[in-house]
């Protein structure tokens, strides 16, 4: 159980981390991304929930040109290996913190669980679309698959997660409006 400094602590890292994650989404989904878009005309492989094929990262590669590949991965890339812990520290963090005092806290168990196995796949992805980029012109098709993948598992994952904390934010108001504190 938490004490209440601990649950504290839990709320502040929760708010700090999910700015800090706010502000690096904001300026790859305004900045990076939507520069990526712009120069290619082509959804870039971060937006795309559903994944991608071989054909589609090809024209989506070749899109890009020489410039825009290199910009994926001196401005996009970076930002998205920050992104991905600080959305599992938020999703934590703030699971942990409405997580206090429950009866049962598989729920938390599993937000945790899923809020980093969503990061891991997040850099999974990563690392896949720079070895596409590094290997552009014959991109191996299982490359692909496997980048596409990750980047699925990625979005279910997230989805899950985002839905776990919104549901852990429901039964913590339930109980707060009932009367029930955590133990200190």
């Amino acid at each position: 159980m938490m004490n209440r400094i601990q649950a504290r602590q839990m709320g502040i890292i929760a708010v700090g981390a999910g700015l800090l994650g706010a502000l690096i989404y904001a300026l790859m989904f305004n900045g990076t991304l939507a520069h990526l878009e712009t120069i290619s005309g082509i959804v870039p492989f971060d937006m795309r929930p559903f994944g991608y094929s071989p054909t589609e990262a090809a024209t989506l590669l070749d899109a890009l040109g020489e410039d825009g590949r290199a910009y994926y991965l001196s401005h996009q890339i970076p930002l998205d290996t920050l992104y991905p812990a600080m959305l599992a520290v938020t999703l934590t963090a703030t699971i942990c913190w409405l997580g206090q005092g429950l009866p049962n806290s598989n729920l938390v168990r599993a937000g945790v669980v899923l809020s980093i196995g969503s990061a891991l796949f997040d850099y999974v992805e990563n690392i896949g679309i720079i070895a596409m980029i590094w290997n552009w012109r014959e991109v191996p098709d299982l490359l692909v698959y496997a980048a596409s993948t990750a980047t699925i598992a990625k979005s279910v994952l997230t989805t899950i997660v985002v839905l776990l904390t919104l549901l852990l934010g429901v039964i913590w108001a339930r109980l707060r409006k009932s009367g029930f504190r955590p133990n200190p």
